[in-house]
Parts: C-alpha cells; structure tokens; sequence
C-alpha cells in the first residue's frame, strides 16, 4: 500500500463523502489543497503485480514522466482493488490516479472520491470516439473520469474439439448448445474419460461476476436489467424475455448439465484455467485473455467467433473499459490532467495496447487517431472491435450500477445452484429489490 502524507484539506473532504455517502465531487478546485506542480504522482492500476499489464503501465508512466517532467509510481493491486481503495480513503492516503474499471464510476462518484472532468477543457478529447465517453459519464450527465479503454467479448471455442466430434461453426444459440453437449459427452479430446464440458462460466457473486457474464446474454434474448432513459428507470429483470434468458442459462447447468463443474464459485481466473487446461470447450470472455491461451494452450487450439444472435433477433454484448480516474485531493492536479492527456493521446494508447503482447492495458483504442490494425497485427483483434462497434452496449446509467449488478449476479447464481428455484419468481423479487434501489437512488421512472 502506498503511503504518503495527506494533503492539507483531504481529511475534511473525506469525511464529507464518506461519512455522507454522496457528496458531490470535486469539481474544478482544489478543494482547498496547497498544489505543487512538480508533486509526484502515485497511480493505481487494476492489474496483477509482476504480470507484463503491469510492466506496460510502468512504461506509460516512465514515458509520461519523460514528456513532462512529472514523477509518477505505479502500484498494480488485483485481489479485492476495490476493498484496497476504501481502506486508502479512510486513511485519508489516496492515490492521484486510479486506472480501474468503467463500472466503478457511479460508486466513485457517489462516494465523492473523483473529481470532475471537463471534457472540453482535456488537451485532445474531441479525438475521442462519442461512445468512450459514454463509459465516462455519470448519471448526472457530467464527465467523471477520462476513457482509456472499451472492450467488448466474444466466444472463445476449442477447434481441435470442434472437428474431432464433427462439428461445425455455430451459428445460433440452439447449435452453441448442441457443441457444448458433444463437448461433455463426445470425448473431444481423446483421452477415454468423461472429464470434458462445454461451457466455462465465471458464476461466482464475488463482485458480481454472475450477472456480468450472463449480461450479453440477456440482451441478447430481447431481455434487459432496467428499462427508461437517465433519471427515469423501471424494472425489467422479470420480464417474460429476461426469464427466457435466465433459464436459457439455467438449463446448462441443470438439465444439459454442460458447464464445468465447480463453476457456481467459480471467479475469472479460474474460468481462464479451466478453459486453457482443458476442462471446458466454450467460453464467453475478452480479447485480453488471447496471448494468455496463446501461450497456455496454442494458438491454433482455438477460434474465436462473435456470439451469434439470441431468441431476441439480435447479438448483444457487454461493453465495457476502463477509466483514468482523477482522484479527489491530489496536490498535482494539473499532474493529474496532464496525465489523463497523454494517457489518451496517440502515442499513450499505442503504448498502452502493448501491441500482440499479453501486456496490453488498453484493449481497444479510444482515439480514433489510432488505427487497431496499424498497431496490432493479430486479426482477431478485428473479431472485438466488430462486435463493439455493431453490438456493443454499456450498463445503464444509474448513479451507482454495483447494487444492481451484486443484486442480480445473488439471484442468478442461486438460480443456477439451486435447479429447483423458480426462476420467474427470483426474478419478481429481484424486480422488486431494483425498484427499492431506484427509488433510492432518486431515478425511478
């Protein structure tokens, strides 16, 4: 944990945003901090000590530094970042700059741990594309972050599987299903044992990872989380739509029983070991998990394919990034702008994408100055930038999306656990818990 002085002034803003949960971030002033330009700047980054995610950020704040003249340390933190980063705050010790996911925006900004943004006023934003900034806006319609980052997901499928039972690419949700069986009953790789299943799915609740990966999906079944426009939301967790998604989903793991086992706790990074050693054949994820499975498994074990469209006519898929966030009560803050400038500038998302390496902290490039394909010559990183550009689509733009995303993943997991659960009934209850969250959050249609 990074540990420096507070500077003059924090304290009393913490406490005006712990303690009252929601007060506005600072916006334009120092909020009373004596500023140094020359203040070293101390960023977090949601990524693995040691890994090349982290050397790559290390090079973007070395490079940074060089072009401006202002030190900058990196800390990367993966296991419970966000935990990390309240703890921080109530030690009044808060980093200048958190890199983290586009998600967390509405807590931050709730929380009043970030500053305000001006779009207009960051060297560069109007090369930014329209839709990056979307991930950057908060409920209230002002900008509380800088874009770095968007991704969208795709199928990772085991070809070699895929050939040996005599399959074929799947193109709809019924022949995804029919793989996954002949993946868990078909011996797909050779070995004389009943140890292979189709889907890899990430269905723990830990930080709400159940309803994150069954997201793309429910949009695609024509089902939804909320419905409305900012400021005016209703539920639509329960519609006839959502529950055919949800059991959709329900049925891999309780009546094709095709899902690898373990996988109602299991977390990402044991859903990235279960498909790379094996175990399972299909897997919804990321285009940062490539070099990794490259590496792990072999390229030419693999093929990647968009989602093909759900009961709902369409193919949807969770958008989503990451944000450099400028955190309230730095002593730099023209170190912290100068920062998130060349953090999307040209030559910062180039250094960021880390080129075919499993280095990258920018997945796909939010200026549009930077043309994927001159960076990287992997072509399935086309595969992405298709799908988010054709299907992608960001979580609704409520003041706080965490209670609604660990809402959601609590009921679908118990869901998939449970087989006898009613689905429709979970599903009433959960509608119910949404409208009581709306409600709170002062955006109920």
């Amino acid at each position: 944990m990074i540990r420096r002085s507070a500077p003059h002034g924090l304290t009393a803003l913490l406490t005006l945003a712990l303690v009252a949960g929601g007060a506005a971030a600072c916006s334009g002033d120092s909020g009373g901090v004596e500023q140094d330009a020359k203040a070293p700047l101390q960023i977090w980054i949601r990524k693995p000590p040691g890994s090349n995610s982290e050397k790559t950020a290390k090079d973007l704040a070395a490079k940074f530094t060089a072009a401006s003249g202002v030190p900058a340390q990196v800390t990367a933190l993966f296991e419970d970042f966000e935990t990390k980063l309240q703890q921080a705050a109530a030690q009044k010790d808060l980093p200048d700059i958190v890199i983290n996911d586009t998600a967390q925006l509405g807590s931050l900004v709730k929380q009043g741990l970030v500053r305000e943004v001006d779009q207009a006023a960051l060297a560069g934003s109007a090369d930014l594309a329209p839709v990056a900034w979307e991930a950057a806006k908060g409920a209230d319609g002002k900008f509380h972050a800088a874009p770095f980052s968007v991704q969208s997901f795709a199928l990772f499928i085991r070809k070699d599987w895929r050939e040996k039972v005599g399959a074929g690419t799947p193109a709809s949700w019924a022949e995804l299903d029919d793989l996954a069986r002949k993946f868990t009953t078909g011996d797909p790789d050779g070995n004389g044992k009943a140890d292979t299943y189709g889907w890899v799915i990430p269905a723990s609740t830990k930080r709400g990872y159940t309803s994150w990966y069954a997201t793309s999906f429910l949009w695609s079944a024509g089902g939804d989380f909320l419905t409305g426009t900012p400021g005016k939301f209703t539920p639509a967790v329960n519609t006839p739509q959502s529950a055919e998604a949800v059991n959709h989903l329900k049925a891999q793991f309780c009546t094709d029983k095709t899902v690898v086992p373990g996988a109602i706790t299991m977390e990402t990074v044991q859903a990235h070991q279960a498909f790379e050693s094996g175990k399972g054949g299909i897997y919804f994820t990321g285009p940062y998990n490539m070099a990794r499975f490259d590496k792990n498994l072999g390229k030419d074990k693999y093929e990647i394919l968009a989602l093909p469209a759900g009961p709902g006519g369409k193919a949807s898929s969770l958008a989503e990034g990451e944000n450099v966030y400028l955190m309230a009560g730095s002593d730099n803050e023209d170190g912290q702008q100068r920062f998130a400038e060349f953090a999307v500038s040209p030559e910062g998302q180039t250094i960021g994408m880390a080129g075919d390496t499993d280095g990258t902290i920018v997945r796909l490039p939010v200026n549009t100055k930077v043309q994927l394909g001159a960076v990287r010559k992997d072509t399935r990183w086309q595969v992405f930038e298709t799908v988010f550009t054709s299907a992608g689509r960001f979580t609704p733009a409520v003041p706080d999306w965490t209670p609604f995303r660990q809402s959601a993943a609590d009921t679908f997991n118990t869901v998939f656990a449970d087989c006898s659960t009613d689905t429709r009934a979970a599903l009433d209850k959960l509608a119910q818990t949404y409208t009581d969250e709306l409600t709170k959050q002062a955006v109920k249609g």
